[in-house]
């Protein structure tokens, strides 16, 4: 299995400017590649450019420019020419599918932060018997930056990527390691029901709470951004404001995925099984059309009240819990499967009468068919844990 690790790096001030210039380069690099892809396009018959042949300029493009291309990793540099690749295979992709096509940005400075080295040992190095106590990680053009390694790396690395963030700079490792032992079988199935009001509830009763932790920062940003936007632009003044902000948004970010990891692993520890709702969260937390009236004027559509019920999806951070939750499951052999989430909250898990009518209100739970009673997430918990089982009873081995 594949692990990745993320380290915050303490380079020196000459090594501050030279992370600062291979991130420059790069980020040129990009932007060529592009914009050679966009003029092939337009005024060359409609030529299509790919990966190999604008990875086979990469000699003349080192030899013509030394002192800029020419000093940093030609890996690194195919990395970056993959990452265009990339995005125009996704804008395909999404063209074919009749989505939103989101053709490929050029990016500004600030805009790319990420260099990847597809291997260790070409052009960066990761030095895995630190001296003097001090791990550090040796990248071409930079040397070699101390790291801050706050736990051990297990198993072969595979990749090197250098990021920034802000005014810090992290280097994220991936290693490959051989699969670990499972934890012992505890016997015990659950089912969640994701929500707002709590975070999620489970089909024991339980509930976690919604720790809203956008919603809680959301006086100091406001502030914050109030202050950013007084400031003129280029100014001294401006690019602090810009940080206080950058740093604000961190701190809850760390927050959400502290929440997300400790509420995962306690989920993992208990149960052998685990099912959950498949969510589209995309689409749950698009903005409503909307609702011309034909004289130019139109009607209301709720477009206030579903902006504040999107914030709160985003805070939540579903998608982020849900990879995570699957991530520590296949590394503790703990199995979890996804349902479709339609009518889960609806259906009596009592008598199988399944109406609107059966859900009054957001948290009372009332089946018109029965009379049974309970709260809503509670019975949505159930319904999924069953509809789980079903599934899991159901697949092939």
């Amino acid at each position: 299995m594949i692990r990745a690790y993320k380290f915050l790096i303490r380079p020196t001030v000459g090594q501050q400017g030279a992370l600062a210039e291979m991130l420059r380069d790069h980020c040129s690099l990009y932007n060529g590649a592009l914009q050679e892809r966009r003029d092939a396009y337009r005024h060359v018959s409609r030529t299509t450019v790919r990966y190999g042949q604008q990875s086979a300029q990469l000699k003349d493009i080192r030899a013509f420019d030394p002192q800029r291309q020419g000093r940093w990793s030609f890996s690194s540099q195919q990395a970056t020419l993959r990452r265009l690749d990339k995005a125009f295979a996704a804008f395909f992709r999404r063209i074919k599918a009749g989505e939103k096509p989101g053709y490929p940005r050029f990016r500004s400075g600030k805009r790319f932060d990420t260099v990847d080295f597809p291997k260790d040992g070409d052009g960066c190095r990761w030095d895995s018997t630190p001296h003097d106590s001090v791990t550090r990680v040796r990248l071409q053009g930079v040397g070699h930056v101390k790291v801050h390694q706050h736990r051990p790396v297990v198993g072969r690395v595979k990749t090197i990527s250098v990021k920034r963030e802000g005014r810090r700079w992290y280097v994220i490792l991936t290693a490959e390691q051989d699969q670990p032992e499972p934890l012992p079988a505890t016997g015990i199935v659950v089912g969640i029901d994701l929500g707002i009001a709590n975070f999620f509830a489970d089909s024991h009763g339980g509930f976690a709470a919604n720790p809203r932790h956008g919603k809680k920062a959301a006086a100091k940003l406001e502030a914050a951004q109030q202050v950013l936007s007084r400031c003129k632009r280029g100014s001294k003044r401006r690019r602090k404001a810009v940080e206080t902000v950058a740093r604000l948004h961190r701190k809850v970010c760390r927050q959400r995925l502290d929440h997300a990891h400790k509420t995962a692993l306690g989920l993992v520890r208990e149960h052998d099984f685990i099912a959950h709702e498949d969510l589209k969260i995309r689409n749950m937390s698009k903005a409503p059309e909307p609702r011309p009236n034909g004289d130019g004027t139109y009607a209301s559509n709720g477009a206030s009240a579903k902006a504040g019920l999107n914030r709160s999806i985003a805070d939540a951070g579903w998608g982020v819990f849900l990879a995570i939750l699957a991530a520590k499951a296949e590394g503790a052999g703990r199995e979890v499967m996804a349902v479709d989430p339609r009518n889960t909250s609806r259906q009596c898990p009592a008598c199988g009468h399944t109406a609107k009518e059966n859900r009054p209100t957001q948290e009372t739970f009332h089946c018109v068919g029965c009379g049974h009673q309970a709260h809503a997430d509670t019975v949505g918990a159930l319904n999924v844990l069953r509809a789980g089982l079903v599934r899991r009873e159901a697949k092939p081995t």
